[in-house]
C-alpha cells in the first residue's frame, strides 16, 4: 500500500472539528449554489405535509423545526449543553441545517428539544416516528431510553406513552454515524478527493412527527394489485381479535369492499379496473377501517394503483419487460437525490416533487433511484405523476468489515417492506456494479421470493464498458435475475441474451456539460466525455437513435447518466440547482418520443435553456475586460470561474488573485468559502487570508476544512518536491522549511514524516514520529489509519 496516495485521501477525510462560536438562531449557511426553493425554507414550516401518505391519521402532530444540537466524542456522556440549533430535518452537513459541519466517525451527534403531551382518552398511545435517520439513532423522552434503530434510509417508529409526563416533555436523539468506516450500508455520501462520491449526510434527515392512536390500532397495511385475477391483496397488521372493513373508491364513488379479520390476506375485487401506467398514473383510494366488537376503533386512508410488471415474450419470443401485460420500453434516466442546500434532503415538497415533474417533461418514463431511499412522499409523487422506479437497494460498506452482511440484509429487508405499496416500483436493483457484492445467487433469489409482484435487476452493471473496454467480467453475471444488465459509457450498447431475461442498458451517457454560474464545484466539470452546449443535443440525439435501433435488436430497457449535475459531476441534463435545462425540454420529448410515444398529461416545469454560446468565446470577452481594466469585484469572481472552466489556468490564478485582492476583512462566510476555493499555492494571496483566519478569535470560518487545504498546500509545495529528489530526505531541514505555515505546517509534516518513515520501514525513525503525530493529531484521522500506525509502532519495537 502506498500510504502517500493513502495519505491524500485522508488530508479530506480527516475530522473537521466543531466551531468555537455556538449559534443563537437559524440562518441557512453559505451554498456554492442554491435551488429556489430554499428561500421557502424556515424554522417555522420546514417540510410541514404528511410524511405518510399511504397511511394517513388525522391526529399527528410534526416535530420538525428548531432542535438543539451538540457534537461530543463518541465516549461521552449525554452533554448538559448545547452548542447551537439545528433546522431538523436538514442533515448536519447541510447548509439549509443552519450548521453545515461534519460528523466524524470518532463523535456522536445529539438533537434534543420539548414538547406538550397531547390530550389522550383512556387507553391511547403517542407514537414518535422518524422518517430516517443515518445511522445509528438512540431515542430517550424524559431521560429514559425508549429504544434505538440502525439503518440511515428506513422508517421507524416508538411507543414513548409509558415515557410521557403531563405538560413538557423533552426528546433526545443521540445518533452514530461512521459512514463508509461503519457496518451500515451508506450509499455515495462519501466525499473523496476524486468526486466519485458526494458531501455525506448525517444524522436526522427526514420528518420527525408524532400521532395519537387508540388501545387497539392499525400498524401496517400491505397492498398487492393483480391485475390478472381483477383483486387487490390486502394484509392488514392489527392486534389479534380485531377484524377489518376495506372500501374502495373511485373519485368518491364506492367500487368495492369486503371484510375479514386482521392479519389475514384480504382479497378486494377490483372489476373492469383503470390499470396503472405511466401515461395514465390511475389511482383508487382506500379506507381501513378497524373493528372490535361491532364498533370502528380505529381508521386509516390509503391509495392503490393496479399495474402488472413482469419478462414476458412479445410477438416475435423475444424476452422483454411487459408493463400491464404489453410490451413496454423502461426510458430511464440514473436519479441520484442530491441537493446542493439541503444534500440528502430537498428544500420543500414542492422541490422533491420536481425533480419527478421535470424528468417526466423531458420525456423519461422511468427514474432508476440510485444507492438511496426517498422519503415516502417523493415515491408518493412518482405514483401520483406516473413515473416507473427502479429501486436500488443501498450496497453495502464495500469491504464488508465484519457485520456488514447481516446490516445490509436487516436493512434491506426494512426497505422492501416499507416501500411495498407504492405502484411506481416495479424494479428492485441489486448490487450496483458488484459494490459490496456477496453471495448474489441467494441474495437475488431471497428478493424474488420477498417479492414475486416485481421485477428484480439483480446486479446492474455486473458488466461494465467504458470506451468499449470491458472494465468489469464476471463469470456468473445476473445470476437468477431478470434482466441481464450493462453499463456502457458514454456510448449505448445491448446486454447479452438470456432465457427468460429481458436485456436492458442499466446506464450509459455521462456527457459532461458545465454551465457557468450555476456549478457546486468551479474546479470540476466531470463526465465520462466533454461537450460544449451547443453540441450536447446533436450529441444526446445520436445516442438514443442508436437506442431505438438497440430496442429492435431486443434491449428492453435504458438508463441515462443522469438527470441533474451532482456536486463536481456536471453529466446531468439540468443544473444542480434546477435552475438550468441543456437541452430544452420540448426538443428531449421529441428526441424521446420514438421510444415513449405516450406521455400522457405532462407537468409545468420551468427552467432556463442554456446559453449555448462557446463558453470559452464568453471567456475571452470577458479576459479582454480584464485586459483594458475593469476589477469590480463580482465580475473578477465569474472571470476566475471561467478561466477554470475554460482550461486557463494562468488566467484563473490572476483573477482569483485579483478578486481576493477586491475584498476587504471582515470576510463573510461566502467570501471565506471562495478564497478556499481559489487559493492552491503557498505563493496565492489567498493563503495568507486563510493563514490569518485560521489564528483570529473572531473567524467566521470552519477551521478543519481551512487547516486541511492548508496542509495539502504545503505538502504539495513544500514537503512533496524534496521526497521527489532524494530517497534520503533532510527531515530537520525540512521542519524548518514548514516553519512559516504554523499548525498546518506541522501537521503536515509529522503526518508526511511518520508515511514515510512506515513505507520504507524504517522503524528506528518511525516510533518516535508516529507517537509524536498521534499524540497531537491523532484525533483527525480515521480510527482504522490509528490503529494500523499503533499496530505499527508496536511491531517496530521489536524490529
Amino acid at each position: 500500500m502506498n500510504l502517500f496516495k493513502t495519505a491524500s485521501v485522508c488530508f479530506l477525510s480527516v475530522a473537521l472539528g466543531q466551531s468555537v462560536m455556538a449559534q443563537t438562531g437559524w440562518q441557512m449557511q453559505p451554498a456554492t449554489i442554491k435551488t429556489r426553493w430554499a428561500k421557502d425554507v424556515s424554522p417555522t414550516n420546514a417540510l410541514p405535509e404528511y410524511p405518510r401518505p399511504q397511511m394517513v391519521r388525522e391526529n399527528w402532530q410534526n416535530l420538525n423545526g428548531l432542535w438543539k444540537y451538540a457534537i461530543t466524542p463518541k465516549d461521552a456522556a449525554t452533554p448538559t449543553g448545547y452548542q447551537g440549533q439545528i433546522l431538523v430535518p436538514f442533515p448536519l452537513e447541510s447548509a439549509l441545517s443552519g450548521v453545515k459541519k461534519p460528523l466524524q466517525p470518532s463523535e456522536n451527534l445529539w438533537y434534543q428539544r420539548t414538547f406538550t403531551k397531547p390530550e389522550l382518552k383512556a387507553g391511547e398511545h403517542v407514537l414518535l416516528h422518524f422518517g430516517a435517520v443515518d445511522w445509528q439513532a438512540t431515542v430517550y423522552v424524559n431521560g429514559k431510553e425508549t429504544g434505538s434503530h440502525s439503518g440511515g434510509y428506513q422508517s421507524f417508529s416508538q411507543d414513548i406513552t409509558a415515557a410521557l409526563k403531563d405538560g413538557e416533555n423533552e426528546i433526545v436523539v443521540k445518533v452514530f454515524d461512521p459512514t463508509s468506516e461503519g457496518v451500515g450500508p451508506h450509499g455515495k455520501q462519501v466525499l473523496n478527493p476524486a468526486n466519485i462520491y458526494y458531501t455525506p449526510t448525517s444524522g436526522i434527515w427526514q420528518t420527525v412527527w408524532m400521532e395519537t392512536v387508540p388501545a387497539d390500532y392499525i400498524s401496517g397495511v400491505t397492498l398487492t394489485p393483480d391485475i390478472d385475477k381483477n383483486i387487490l391483496q390486502v394484509r392488514v397488521n392489527a392486534p389479534a381479535g380485531t377484524s377489518v372493513e376495506l372500501i374502495a373508491t373511485d373519485n368518491g364513488t364506492e367500487i368495492s369492499k369486503t371484510k375479514g379479520k386482521a392479519g389475514a390476506l384480504l382479497k378486494l375485487p377490483v372489476k373492469n379496473a383503470k390499470y396503472w401506467s405511466p401515461a395514465n398514473p390511475f389511482l383508487y383510494d382506500l379506507t381501513v377501517k378497524l373493528t372490535k366488537g361491532g364498533k370502528t376503533v380505529d381508521e386509516v386512508k390509503s391509495y392503490f394503483g393496479m399495474r402488472k410488471i413482469a419478462i414476458q415474450k412479445d410477438a416475435k419470443g423475444v424476452d422483454r419487460i411487459f408493463l400491464n401485460n404489453k410490451p413496454y420500453f423502461n426510458l430511464g434516466t440514473l436519479d441520484q437525490g442530491f441537493w446542493p442546500d439541503g444534500l440528502y434532503t430537498a428544500p420543500t415538497d414542492n422541490a422533491l416533487k420536481f425533480d419527478i415533474e421535470a424528468i417526466k417533461a423531458m420525456g423519461f418514463n422511468t427514474i432508476r433511484k440510485h444507492i438511496k431511499v426517498e422519503p415516502a412522499r417523493w415515491y408518493y409523487h412518482a405514483d401520483k405523476l406516473g413515473m416507473l422506479v427502479w429501486q436500488d437497494f443501498v450496497n453495502p460498506n464495500q469491504g464488508l468489515p465484519e457485520g456488514s452482511k447481516a446490516e445490509y440484509e436487516k436493512e434491506t429487508k426494512e426497505t422492501l417492506e416499507q416501500l411495498h405499496n407504492n405502484p411506481s416500483i416495479t424494479t428492485w436493483v441489486i448490487f450496483n456494479e458488484k459494490w459490496g457484492a456477496y453471495d448474489q445467487q441467494r441474495i437475488t433469489e431471497w428478493i424474488k421470493t420477498a417479492d414475486p409482484s416485481r421485477i428484480v435487476n439483480g446486479h446492474s452493471g455486473e458488466m461494465l464498458y467504458v470506451n468499449e473496454q470491458l472494465r468489469s467480467p464476471s463469470p456468473n453475471a445476473w445470476v437468477s435475475a431478470d434482466m441481464t444488465d450493462v453499463h456502457s459509457y458514454p456510448d449505448p450498447m445491448n446486454a447479452p441474451a438470456e432465457p427468460g431475461k429481458a436485456r436492458v442498458l442499466g446506464e450509459f451517457g455521462g456527457i459532461g456539460v458545465f454551465i457557468p454560474e450555476h456549478q457546486w464545484n468551479t474546479s470540476s466539470a466531470w463526465g465520462y466525455i466533454q461537450e460544449k452546449p451547443a453540441a450536447l443535443a446533436a450529441k444526446y440525439t445520436i445516442m438514443n437513435q442508436h437506442l431505438k435501433l438497440l430496442e429492435a435488436d431486443g434491449l428492453s430497457g435504458s438508463i441515462y447518466t443522469q438527470p441533474f449535475d451532482v456536486e463536481g459531476e456536471q453529466n446531468g441534463l439540468l443544473t444542480y440547482d434546477r435552475e438550468v435545462v441543456k437541452i430544452p425540454f420540448e426538443e428531449m420529448r421529441k428526441i424521446h418520443a420514438p421510444l415513449n410515444p405516450d406521455l400522457g398529461t405532462l407537468p409545468v416545469v420551468t427552467a432556463m435553456n442554456a446559453d449555448i454560446t462557446d463558453p470559452s468565446v464568453a471567456y475571452s470577452k470577458m479576459l479582454q475586460e480584464f485586459v483594458d481594466g475593469r476589477r469590480d469585484t463580482e465580475f473578477l469572481f465569474k472571470l476566475a470561474m471561467m478561466a477554470k472552466q475554460a482550461g486557463d489556468k494562468a488566467g484563473s490564478n490572476i483573477a482569483g488573485s485579483a478578486y481576493i485582492a477586491s475584498l476587504q476583512s471582515p470576510y463573510t462566510p461566502e467570501q471565506l468559502d471562495l478564497i478556499l476555493q481559489f487559493t492552491n499555492s503557498t505563493k496565492d494571496k489567498g493563503f495568507a487570508v486563510l493563514q490569518d483566519q485560521l489564528k483570529a478569535s473572531d473567524s467566521r470560518l470552519e477551521k478543519r476544512p481551512v487547516t486541511v487545504k492548508l496542509m495539502n498546500i504545503v505538502f504539495k509545495d513544500v514537503i512533496d518536491p524534496v521526497l521527489q529528489k532524494t530517497t534520503d530526505p533532510d527531515w530537520s531541514a525540512i521542519a524548518n522549511s514548514i516553519k512559516p505555515y504554523g499548525e498546518p505546517g506541522e501537521e503536515i509534516y509529522l503526518r508526511a514524516k511518520t508515511v514515510y518513515t512506515f513505507n520504507k520501514q524504517d522503524w528506528s525513525n518511525y516510533a518516535s514520529v508516529a507517537n509524536t503525530y498521534l499524540e497531537k493529531y491523532g484525533q483527525n484521522i480515521p480510527e482504522q489509519e490509528r490503529t494500523m500506525f499503533r499496530q505499527a509502532i508496536d511491531n517496530s519495537k521489536n524490529q
